[in-house]
C-alpha cells in the first residue's frame, strides 16, 4: 500500500503538470494598468513561497529533501491571461524542489527552485523559520517564518515576492496537522520597454492549512491556500 501511495504522488507532481498549456507570458500586448495589477497578484500568489511544513522545527539534526507540486487556480477567462499567454490553464502548475535544514534554537532554514513547464520561467527562494515555542506532548508549537522568491524568465519584468507568517501544529502519532495565516507582498516593477505600465507594489493576506504523513523516513504533506486565487500543494519528501 505505501508503495502504490508513493507512486501516485510521484504521478501527481511530475506528470500533472506536463498537461499545462504554453506558460510563457509576454506583457507586450498589456496596455492597461489594472490588468496588468490583476495578472501581478495572480502569478504573485502562484510562485510565492508555501510553508509546506509543520510549525515544530526539524532539529539540529533534522532535514527535509523533497519534490512538490503546487496548482494555483486562476482567471483563464480574464482579459489579461488572453493577451499575454496561449492555451492558458485552469490552473498553473509550479513544480519544485524544496530543501529545509534544522539549526539549534528551534530555526530551520530553506530553500526551493522551480522550472515550470513549458516555459522560460524559473524560480528561486529562499526560508527562515523560528519556532517559538517547539510543542510537546501537551503543547502544540508556534513558528514563524520569514520568505521570499525571485521570479526569472518573464521578458521585460523584475518579479519577486517577500512572505510572513505565523502558523501552529500538534502532532498526532504518523499525523501533523497544521495551519496559519500570512502576508505576501508582490513586487512587479516593468522596464521601459512596456509603458505605459508602471511598477506594481501589492499585498495579499492568505490562510493555510495542511497536513503531514509521516512514513519511516519519508514524508506526504498536502496544503491548501487561501487568497484571492487559492492554491493547493501536494510534497513528497525524505527527511528526520
Amino acid at each position: 500500500m505505501k508503495k502504490q501511495i508513493l507512486a501516485l504522488l510521484i504521478s501527481v507532481i511530475f506528470v500533472s503538470p506536463s498537461w499545462a498549456g504554453k506558460a510563457d507570458i509576454d506583457l507586450s500586448a498589456l496596455t492597461d494598468q489594472s490588468d496588468f495589477e490583476g495578472l501581478s497578484r495572480e502569478v504573485g500568489l502562484a510562485l510565492s513561497y508555501k510553508p509546506t511544513a509543520p510549525a515544530e522545527p526539524l532539529g539540529l539534526l533534522g532535514f527535509d529533501i523533497g519534490i512538490e507540486a503546487t496548482f494555483t487556480d486562476i482567471e483563464e477567462d480574464s482579459s489579461y491571461w488572453n493577451r499575454v499567454a496561449s492555451d492558458v490553464p485552469g490552473a498553473l502548475p509550479v513544480p519544485k524542489l524544496h530543501v529545509v535544514k534544522g539549526l539549534p534554537w528551534g530555526i530551520d532554514i530553506g530553500a526551493i527552485y522551480s522550472e515550470i513547464p513549458s516555459s522560460d520561467i524559473s524560480l528561486l527562494g529562499a526560508e527562515l523559520k523560528w519556532a517559538f515555542v517547539e510543542g510537546n506532548v501537551a503543547l502544540p508549537a508556534l513558528a514563524i517564518r520569514g520568505t521570499y522568491t525571485k521570479v526569472d524568465g518573464i521578458k521585460s519584468l523584475d518579479f519577486n515576492t517577500k512572505g510572513i507568517d505565523l502558523s501552529i501544529s500538534k502532532g498526532f502519532a504518523m499525523l501533523t496537522p497544521y495551519g496559519g495565516v500570512g502576508k505576501v507582498w508582490i513586487e512587479s516593477d516593468p522596464d521601459s520597454t512596456l509603458a505605459p505600465l508602471k511598477k506594481a507594489d501589492i499585498s495579499e493576506t492568505k490562510l493555510f492549512v495542511g497536513l503531514r504523513i509521516s512514513l519511516g523516513l519519508i514524508n506526504i504533506t498536502a496544503e491548501a491556500e487561501s487568497a484571492e486565487v487559492p492554491s493547493y500543494t501536494l510534497k513528497l519528501s525524505a527527511g528526520l
